[in-house]
């Protein structure tokens, strides 16, 4: 396997012995996978190169696949794009609600293959109308979307009696709303077809009792509680749906809506004493993306060193 820009990047390579193992058919109807990702932020840094383990394995088929993945202008939701293109996707389709960042966000992951069809579109996730545009401009842009990666989400810091109805409302609005109107568009395109993954973007917090925290941890709680009951009702149909629960992933978005005192205290009570890299959770995403993950559905990992 080459040396690639992840590598260099401090990301360790993907080794073991799975990834000479002969492909066998995805699911019960041996269809290629193809992904669909959300929301995220642009990162400068380059990942290590391609990964084929990922696309022969999902695909059963030695051919890449296709991923969809909402909010994914930056952080860990442009992260797990980027790593979808260096795992050979045929296609990657990212959303954002920032249209500059957005379009960074498609030039940089252009860049990085030949191979990959890369495509963007606009979507706020609290606009219903603007959701089913980017999940029909998904599979007419792909044919069909296998994974679906839900990243949207807003945070902030207040508390409980200083906080405002339409404060709390907003991010419930987008963290657990907007997953569940990206989930449900996507599920009812899925279904007929008889295979499909979704991964969900929850935290630690829907564990974890933090102060000023009250809104988002609620929502965080209600992603895990939807991934586990929306996996019930998609197992029938080939479909399995989890998801990761970070607890810190620094990234420039976060740097810029936290103090760097916050982020030193919440750092420092990891075990390992430092944040999570983004693409660190968006391996963990890859991973539940794959069939690697075939027997996993209902499940919230936690990529962190600690529930509670």
């Amino acid at each position: 396997m080459a040396r690639s820009g992840l590598a260099a990047a401090g990301q360790p390579a993907l080794h073991h012995a799975l990834v000479r193992a002969p492909p066998r058919p995805r699911g019960r109807h041996g269809h290629q996978r193809r992904l669909c990702v959300g929301h995220g932020l642009a990162a400068g840094a380059r990942s290590p190169g391609p990964r084929p383990w990922l696309a022969r394995h999902v695909s059963g088929h030695g051919r890449p696949d296709i991923a969809l993945t909402a909010a994914a202008g930056a952080g860990i939701g442009f992260s797990a794009a980027k790593r979808a293109v260096e795992e050979g996707a045929r296609a990657v389709v990212i959303s954002d609600v920032h249209e500059g960042r957005l379009n960074q966000a498609k030039d940089t992951l252009a860049e990085l293959s030949n191979t990959c069809q890369v495509s963007a579109q606009l979507c706020d996730v609290t606009n219903e109308i603007q959701v089913q545009a980017l999940v029909d401009f998904a599979e007419a842009e792909t044919g069909g979307v296998d994974v679906l990666i839900n990243n949207a989400g807003l945070g902030g810091t207040c508390r409980l009696t200083d906080m405002t109805d339409e404060a709390w409302s907003r991010v419930l609005d987008i963290t657990l709303t907007g997953t569940m109107r990206m989930s449900r568009a996507m599920l009812r395109c899925m279904q007929p077809r008889g295979k499909g993954v979704i991964v969900n973007n929850a935290s630690v917090l829907g564990w974890r009792a933090q102060e000023e925290q009250c809104h988002y941890a609620a929502a965080k709680a209600g992603v895990m509680a939807l991934t586990r009951c929306s996996a019930m009702e998609a197992a029938e149909f080939g479909i399995r749906i989890n998801a990761v629960s970070p607890s810190i992933a620094m990234h420039d978005f976060l740097r810029k809506t936290s103090t760097p005192e916050l982020l030193e205290s919440l750092a420092s009570r990891e075990a390992f004493g430092r944040a999570a890299e983004v693409w660190e959770v968006a391996n963990v995403m890859m991973f539940l993306a794959s069939d690697y993950s075939s027997y996993m559905t209902g499940e919230v990992v936690s990529v962190s060193s600690q529930h509670a």
